[in-house]
């Protein structure tokens, strides 16, 4: 699920392919027409469907379609990279442990929307970012990976969040096999699944 760039869905996708995440992106859900990760997902071959949140009376009502999207698709476990929208125990319910969300800072710091500028804002000299699962109060599921990143004297909000971009594109493949460890499936090449 990504409604942005798509740079965390595409670092997933190389992962899968590449190694040594042994999965595959069987699905890209989009929420808005013009993000950048529908063009990505269309380079790299991978089925996008558009659930413009906009057309959905409710929260419950758009996690009703995310679900039936994906297991249309077969999906074992879902990945929201970089979805900006708070989902619902409807879909958290349907995905119980096997709903993974990357964040960009260290959580339980700075959680919900611009948490770079909350960092920045706090004068903190160390944020990073975290992968965990999803739970129904917002960016407070289990972590199951962080990456800590230094904040420089000289910091912007982008040269902060491209610092952490980086960290997040190693770590979320990471947070995937240990969630699918967790579900009785290795997720790493060479090891037993």
């Amino acid at each position: 699920m990504a409604s942005g760039a798509g740079s965390n869905f595409e670092a997933l996708v190389r992962a899968c392919r590449q190694g040594p995440l042994a999965a595959t992106v069987e699905l890209l859900v989009v929420n808005r027409m013009d993000c950048g990760a529908r063009g990505r997902a269309e380079r790299l071959g991978v089925p996008i469907q558009l659930l413009d949140h906009q057309l959905y009376p409710s929260r419950d009502d758009l996690d009703r379609a995310l679900i039936a999207a994906f297991q249309a698709q077969g999906v074992d476990l879902v990945v929201m990279a970089g979805w900006m929208r708070i989902v619902t125990p409807v879909l958290i319910g349907a995905f119980p442990q096997r709903l993974v969300n990357i964040h960009p800072s260290l959580l339980p710091s700075f959680r919900g929307l611009d948490a770079v500028g909350q960092a920045l804002a706090a004068g903190v000299s160390l944020s990073g970012c975290t992968a965990h699962l999803v739970a129904a109060e917002v960016d407070a599921g289990p972590i199951l990976v962080q990456a800590a990143v230094p904040v420089l004297a000289v910091d912007t909000r982008a040269s902060l969040a491209a610092r952490i971009q980086v960290q997040e594109h190693r770590i979320l493949p990471l947070a995937v096999a240990l969630a699918a460890a967790r579900l009785g499936t290795s997720g790493i090449e060479g090891q037993q699944r």
